[in-house]
């Protein structure tokens, strides 16, 4: 019998333990779930090393080791523009994905309603969910993944209590431009909406460096910038991750913060303290990142290219949409279980949708791995034909 609420019983196994899982039993390269599988910077480490070795091991402050909070309101202040009190507006969290728990726990109640674009990262709507909001999600149609303000409109209304947007954006890869956060504002400024801007690949971009929509007129008060130390260090693990608020909104985001996991590992902040700073004083980190990601980008691109799958170029983040049904095969599941069988695996993007609404056309791929392990998968690649793969998958 399963005893699961029934606010989360619609959701089941997470996409990314599912395929994980296959891709363990088939013994496939794993370009699905977005993790590294190489090691962060020494510095970091180093700096995680220093704070257990010094005595680190106790409760922090529930909103932040003050010089966590310090770092991070310097850094986001930095691209922002912005002066950030780390006390009043900084809220350092276990991972991103607890602080859009928390900023959702804090600010909804029964009935409000939360406007999602699809396709969009599958804990947003568990989090709604879990905080007892209503989901309004907006499908953008690939493979421009463009939003209008008509397609937007729509989902906005008095009981519109936030947005959720996201740039760079997973899956996709968009940087949405100026044009597009500009519609996300007006409407948010019209409806008295809060945007949760989760900007955590905001370091690994290539169109353009990015700018949050914070910055836009009269989004500051109603923006909550939420970061992460996981993907720019490539500490995915460490799960230290930051929500910026006004005051305000900062108060309802602790007061469910305090709740769920009370503070963020003591060392670990220590550790994104002094990351935080190191490349504050040398960026050089930063640029040689964003020169790595691009070469992962563009050997993943040619490889897919090359198998046969036609590919989105992404402006951001680190993930590769292939498009399965010009490649032949009838869903995204069945392309995903037929090369997990054969050696690859990658994410059916259908989970990023509402079931009831979703795009069965792309296959997402992380290009966050070692170059010998994008080789091991084009070899893999190079001895399937996608023709037989998807008349079998079919």
């Amino acid at each position: 019998m399963d005893a699961t609420c029934d606010r989360l019983r619609p959701f089941g196994e997470s996409i990314f333990t599912t395929m994980s899982r296959l891709a363990v039993e088939h013994k496939a390269v794993n370009l699905g779930q977005g993790f590294p599988d190489f090691d962060g910077p020494d510095f970091v480490k180093d700096a995680a090393k220093r704070a257990i070795d010094s005595g680190l091991g106790q409760y922090a402050r529930a909103f932040g080791l003050p010089s966590a909070t310090r770092a991070i309101a310097k850094y986001t202040g930095k691209s922002t523009g912005f002066e950030i009190d780390p006390d009043a507006e900084v809220t350092v969290t276990a991972g991103c994905t607890e602080a859009i728990a928390a900023a959702l726990l804090g600010l909804l109640n029964p009935g409000d309603e939360v406007v999602l674009l699809d396709p969009s990262y599958d804990s947003y709507s568990a989090c709604v969910a879990m905080a007892g909001g209503i989901a309004r999600r907006v499908r953008l149609s690939g493979p421009e993944f463009r939003i209008t303000d008509s397609l937007l409109r729509s989902a906005f209304s008095k009981r519109t209590r936030a947005i959720l947007f996201n740039s760079p954006h997973n899956p996709t890869g968009r940087m949405f431009d100026e044009g597009e956060c500009a519609i996300v504002a007006s409407l948010a400024r019209e409806f008295n909406a809060i945007v949760l801007s989760d900007e955590v690949y905001d370091a690994i971009t290539f169109a353009r460096e990015h700018r949050s929509i914070a910055t836009l007129p009269g989004m500051r008060e109603r923006t909550v910038i939420l970061g992460s130390l996981g993907k720019t260090f490539s500490m995915t693990g460490w799960k230290v991750g930051w929500a910026i608020a006004p005051p305000s909104i900062t108060k309802a985001i602790r007061s469910a913060h305090q709740f769920l996991t009370f503070c963020a590992p003591t060392p670990l902040q220590q550790a994104a303290a002094d990351a935080l700073d190191h490349v504050m004083a040398d960026p050089s980190y930063l640029v040689q990142l964003r020169t790595d990601y691009l070469a992962r980008r563009d050997a993943l691109l040619g490889i897919l290219r090359d198998t046969g799958f036609e590919c989105l170029e992404p402006e951001g983040s680190y993930f590769i949409l292939a498009d399965v049904i010009a490649a032949g095969f009838k869903d995204d599941v069945a392309a995903a279980k037929a090369l997990v069988r054969a050696g690859v695996a990658s994410i059916p993007a259908s989970a990023f949708y509402d079931p009831a609404n979703s795009d069965p056309r792309w296959l997402r791929f992380a290009f966050c791995k070692r170059p010998e392990t994008m080789r091991d998968a084009q070899t893999r690649l190079q001895a399937m034909s996608l023709a037989a793969l998807a008349s079998g998958g079919n």
